[in-house]
């Protein structure tokens, strides 16, 4: 954090002028110097926080809007996928109905025939 202004002097000539010992008022000054250059923000640590707080919620939108395409893309390749499956599904299922359909009438024939050769 900066360092924000604090008088120490001023602070110690104040407390001497109202009757507290010389000693006491520059240990009180350098606490509360220290108190203040450790825990209280100035406004130009306000102002870099905000440009980082602009920053960060700026990448964020940008990260939302990636994945709000990404949802709106994602159900339509999802669909071509199930259309793509669906066609080989289709076309497996076809096959293995012909080769069926092939087998029932080579059976039928050769029983066809069998019933021909024995009448």
């Amino acid at each position: 954090m900066s360092t924000a202004e604090f008088d120490t002097h001023t602070f110690v000539k104040e407390l001497t002028r109202v009757g507290m010992p010389e000693q006491q008022a520059e240990v009180l000054a350098r606490s509360r110097a220290a108190l203040i250059d450790e825990k209280l923000a100035t406004k130009q640590d306000l102002k870099e926080l905000e440009s980082a707080l602009r920053r960060d919620l700026k990448d964020l939108e940008l990260a939302t809007r990636r994945d709000l395409k990404d949802l709106e893309l994602a159900p339509k390749r999802d669909l071509k996928d199930l259309e793509l499956a669906t066609k080989r599904d289709l076309k497996d299922l076809e096959l293995r109905l012909t080769v069926r359909l092939g087998s029932m009438m080579v059976v039928a024939v050769g029983a066809v025939a069998a019933l021909v050769k024995l009448l």
